[in-house]
């Protein structure tokens, strides 16, 4: 048994971070409070061959493992989420769907931007009255004339609006107990974007809610199998919540090691602050925190480069985003406490740490999903 990165995933890991405390931590505040998504970072993250680690050289990828993904999200995540999150999303749901289920022709006509970080793409499953259960999926896709016709509404989808966005893969009822997959390029007629959400946290991120009105897009724009949609991306989601699992490990490292930092620092009667046990302790149940949520977000993106049944997968992807994202909130909420009134101050990173970490248990997949999931694969007859 080994516990440990290879040495080529520790080099990557280097040239992440360095890259991210370079160019995004100094900016991450401002970007913050504007509210702005940053596309000149973006396509930097391309020009390193970020969109690209999973994909095919064939596409413009490096053919990397899950892991070193993994790596370069939680690097990112624990210089900025709004970055962090951009990458998972954009690989995770905008090229993994394409990469997975695409046919050669959508592959080619894609893919290369994607992979470049010249564009990215949204990933369309969210609605206002199907979140955790997606089944409930109220778009509809009619087959007219040789087209898809698309009605209907998406909520809360990520990299959606942005001037990169090249398109969206959607989920709409396609027949009778039938959802399928389609992809939606940016700027066909009938599909509308709204405004960028005014969110709680990861204000560097695009968000936004879709629209689409009798929007058409030719047959050969499904996606996979008609009637396999909901299928789909029920596994895209799995690899998605490891993803999410590195991001939320990035944040929880943040947080220790900001702490630390001000603990070191921060006197109060004659002493360093983190000479207190109450720190001392808070501290270290902390390090616990950050290194089983690592543990745990490794030994499934492990599981899943080593080709182990998509089952074992699944249950390890819920275990490693359940504790992971619960141990970032919970970061963030000592790392406030540990900063005191400066932690309630957005002068210091901890504040935007505080605000970004919610979601983390409600993307991709609630807490409360997660557990349905380790429990129906404990056995247990749950519905």
């Amino acid at each position: 048994m080994t516990f440990e990165l290879s040495e080529e995933h520790e080099a990557f890991r280097k040239v992440v971070r360095d890259f991210a405390e370079a160019e995004i931590a100094p900016q991450a505040a401002r970007w913050d409070k504007e509210h702005h998504f940053p596309v000149d970072i973006v396509a930097k993250l391309g020009e390193l061959g970020l969109f690209g680690l999973v994909v095919p050289v064939e596409y413009g990828g490096s053919d990397g493992d899950f892991t070193s993904l993994c790596v370069a999200i939680e690097e990112l995540g624990r210089a900025d989420q709004s970055i962090g999150i951009t990458l998972e999303a954009a690989v995770g749901l905008g090229i993994n769907p394409i990469l997975t289920f695409g046919t050669e022709e959508q592959k080619q006509q894609w893919l290369p931007d994607l992979v470049a970080g010249r564009a990215v793409a949204g990933f369309g499953l969210t609605e206002p009255e199907a979140g955790s259960d997606a089944g409930a999926t109220r778009t509809r896709a009619v087959l007219a004339a040789g087209e898809w016709v698309i009605n209907g509404a998406k909520s809360f989808i990520t990299n959606s609006g942005s001037s990169m966005t090249s398109l969206v893969t959607v989920t709409a009822r396609t027949g009778p107990d039938e959802i399928s997959a389609i992809i939606v390029p940016a700027g066909t007629p009938g599909f509308e974007v709204a405004p960028a959400y005014d969110k709680l946290g990861w204000h560097a991120s695009d968000t936004h809610g879709l629209t689409f009105t009798d929007c058409r897009v030719p047959e050969a724009n499904l996606l996979g199998t008609r009637g396999a949609g909901f299928k789909q991306f029920l596994a895209v989601l799995d690899d998605g919540r490891i993803a999410i699992s590195a991001l939320a490990v990035g944040l929880a490292q943040a947080c220790l090691d900001h702490s630390l930092r001000y603990a070191n620092e921060r006197k109060t009667f004659g002493h360093p602050i983190g000479s207190r046990q109450a720190v001392a302790f808070a501290l270290s149940d902390l390090a616990v925190a950050v290194e089983a949520a690592r543990l745990l977000t490794y030994k499934a993106a492990w599981l899943k480069d080593a080709g182990r049944s998509a089952k074992q997968v699944k249950q390890a992807a819920a275990i490693a985003k359940l504790h992971s994202t619960e141990a970032a909130v919970t970061a963030t909420r000592i790392a406030t406490q540990v900063f005191g009134g400066n932690g309630f101050m957005e002068e210091f990173p901890v504040a935007r740490f505080y605000r970004d970490a919610k979601i983390l248990e409600i993307g991709e997949g609630t807490s409360e999903v997660q557990r349905l999931v380790i429990a129906r694969g404990l056995g247990l007859p749950v519905v």
